[in-house]
């Protein structure tokens, strides 16, 4: 079982990407986790916010194989709590996908092609996040799942 997460853009803040790449190495010690990333649309001045996100799904399933779980990190998705965070990714984890896809997509959102591969769609929050500060939020929350489902001390209830 892998976990990937897949961004559109670099992190451009060093200390958030500082934050990622500690809870990313700390992840790794529980199971096989990358961050892809899809390079940034470049002059999307001219682009409808349609062409763009149909533009960026053609970039995501790319990246997509066929027998991946995927799921949309979306502000419409499922909200969950942590402790229900972790009992669904050890549901999902068990039911023998091969991986775990995440995905953030771009600044106006996903394609409806992207919302038909999907599995699932999750919300971090009811609140708007940058789409830097997502990628740190839920690495960590990835981080806390698997200590919690280990019965670390790192996630207190």
């Amino acid at each position: 079982m892998r976990l990937s997460l897949l961004v559109i853009g670099k992190t451009t803040d060093r200390h958030v990407q500082a934050l990622i790449d500690d809870y990313s190495s700390r992840l790794t010690h529980y199971v096989p986790f990358s961050i892809d990333v899809i390079p940034e649309l470049r002059s999307t001045r001219a682009l409808t916010m349609e062409q763009q996100k149909t533009m960026e799904a053609e970039l995501i399933k790319k990246q997509l194989q066929p027998a991946d779980y995927v799921v949309l990190l979306d502000e419409h998705g499922t909200e969950r709590r942590s402790m229900d965070f972790a009992t669904w990714l050890q549901k999902r984890m068990n039911t023998g996908a091969r991986r775990i896809v995440f995905i953030v997509g771009g600044p106006y959102g996903f394609d409806p092609s992207i919302h038909a591969l999907a599995k699932e769609e999750i919300s971090l929050s009811q609140m708007t996040f940058s789409h830097q500060l997502i990628r740190l939020i839920f690495v960590e929350q990835l981080y806390r799942a698997h200590t919690i489902l280990r019965g670390e001390p790192y996630h207190h209830e």
